[in-house]
């Protein structure tokens, strides 16, 4: 017997709740610290961006996702059609520089950053992330629609909230 499967690949997902080891989470953690944040530069003082999307358009096309495969068996248990096997990128589509990213950070926290630029270890992560979209616009009806400084504003209010007190809580 074979099996449908549906496959969702998203990248760089930020928003409040996130995880503590992503980079927009813990830089804003040392950026009300004072401590300094390493920004990695690509070979020859190349720009590293990401495809940052936010939580909620990750949802959206999470539940976009939910019940759309086509019938592929038939009653008695009899398969008709071949299995499904579907993989639908969920990203923002608009690559944006780390640096960028601090420097929102930055006038949302009304802190500025201690940078470090460093070269990124060649075992390192890739320097560029780029979702297309077009499979998941076409079958799915996915659209983000949260920019980067607007889904940044969400999760500086956020963290301040959560960590009560700002750089006070942050510091411990």
């Amino acid at each position: 017997m074979l099996l449908s499967f549906l496959r969702l690949r998203f990248f760089t997902v930020y928003g409040p709740w996130g995880r503590p080891d992503m980079a927009y989470f813990f830089f804003t953690k040392d950026i009300l610290k004072g401590k300094s944040i390493s920004i990695f530069e690509s070979a020859n003082h190349g720009t590293v961006a990401r495809d940052f999307t936010y939580i909620d358009d990750i949802v959206k096309g999470c539940l976009g996702a939910l019940d759309t495969a086509e019938k592929s068996t038939g009653t008695g248990g009899k398969k008709r059609g071949p299995a499904q096997l579907r993989v639908f990128n969920l990203g923002n589509t608009s690559p944006v520089p780390v640096s960028d990213l601090v420097s929102i950070l930055e006038r949302q926290l009304k802190v500025k950053a201690k940078r470090n630029v460093i070269k990124m270890p060649r075992n390192g992560d890739v320097p560029f992330t780029h979702a297309n979209i077009s499979l998941a616009q076409r079958e799915l009806g996915y659209k983000p629609t949260t920019d980067l400084q607007t889904g940044l504003k969400k999760f500086v209010r956020w963290y301040l909230s959560y960590y009560s007190g700002g750089k006070k809580a942050a510091a411990r």
